[in-house]
């Protein structure tokens, strides 16, 4: 049976999904942008701070579920620009132990929610 998972720390879905799914002890996390859910604005003003709030709310979502980083099996990472890929992975690196750290795309895409330049998404489980 699915379990809706749902953080009032990171940014309420904009659609018909939630946050997360957990099912047979695995989560589902939705794609996370840098909504800052406290002040209801975007944090986009430099590639690494909207990373720095992607991550955080990731993290928001993973702890309503009782899971951390280490818990994190793959990340999927949707990017608008390609030559940020370095300035994104530094701060992507910070959250996670390099001899563990999860499976991983990263893609350029078109365009991204809100237009934004950075949306991770990822599969945890315990």
């Amino acid at each position: 049976m699915k379990k809706i998972i749902y953080s009032p720390k990171a940014p309420d879905p904009v659609g018909p999904y939630n946050q997360a799914i957990l099912y047979n002890g695995t989560l589902y996390v939705s794609g996370q942008i840098a909504i800052d859910k406290m002040t209801g604005t975007l944090k986009i003003s430099n590639i690494e701070e909207e990373t720095e709030q992607v991550m955080k709310n990731l993290a928001f979502v993973l702890e309503a579920a009782d899971m951390t980083f280490e818990n994190v099996l793959k990340c999927s990472v949707f990017v608008s620009d390609m030559e940020q890929y370095g300035r994104i992975n530094a701060v992507y690196s910070r959250y996670f132990n390099e001899d563990t750290a999860p499976a991983r795309e990263l893609v350029q895409v078109a365009n991204l929610p809100k237009y934004v330049n950075v949306e991770i998404s990822c599969i945890a489980a315990k």
